[in-house]
């Protein structure tokens, strides 16, 4: 039986979720993305991330995390999403659950550099590679590009099919 949305919510009793960040450099027409050398979503291209350490701020982590990964330093950073993602059928249960805050940086010093966890890359924003994403991206990443504010959840079915989500936009379009 396949679960929706809300009943593997439901299941879950209100568990906290593993809070974690995304974020992606954009210029005009292009975006920054990193494919994942090692770790939860490796072989995928996405933002630039990870966990959020215990008394840290989702900002902080945000910036924390373009630093080691890519030695870029933020100087502007916009949140534009929280995406919750669900997974069933996964080995190790609710640890891949997890609470993304999602962020746009237009602003940085520095020239994204490969490190041992990831391999930047710029994307045509209109062509990006989804079929080398993560399968939700395709749902949510152009609004947040186009500079819509989200809130979204996710529930898949083993590490690569979603079979639920629903995503509420927070404000009207605020362009690039």
């Amino acid at each position: 039986m396949q679960l929706t949305l809300r009943e593997h919510k439901a299941r879950i009793d209100g568990s906290p979720l593993r809070r974690a960040t995304l974020v992606f450099l954009v210029r005009p027409g292009e975006v920054l993305l990193a494919m994942k050398r090692r770790g939860f979503g490796q072989g995928k291209w996405n933002g630039v991330g990870g966990k959020v350490r215990p008394g840290e701020t989702t900002k902080a982590a945000a910036a924390r995390e373009v630093r080691e990964e890519i030695d870029v330093i933020l100087i502007a950073l916009r949140e534009m999403a929280t995406l919750d993602f669900y997974f069933t059928r996964i080995p190790e249960g609710r640890e891949w659950d997890q609470r993304v805050s999602v962020f746009v940086a237009d602003r940085w010093q520095g020239d994204p550099t490969e490190s041992e966890e990831v391999s930047p890359r710029w994307f045509p924003t209109l062509a990006l590679p989804f079929d080398r994403m993560w399968p939700d991206d395709r749902y949510w990443l152009p609004e947040i590009l186009a500079g819509r504010r989200i809130l979204a959840e996710f529930l898949y079915e083993g590490p690569d099919r979603v079979i639920d989500y629903a995503i509420r936009a927070l404000t009207p379009n605020h362009g690039p």
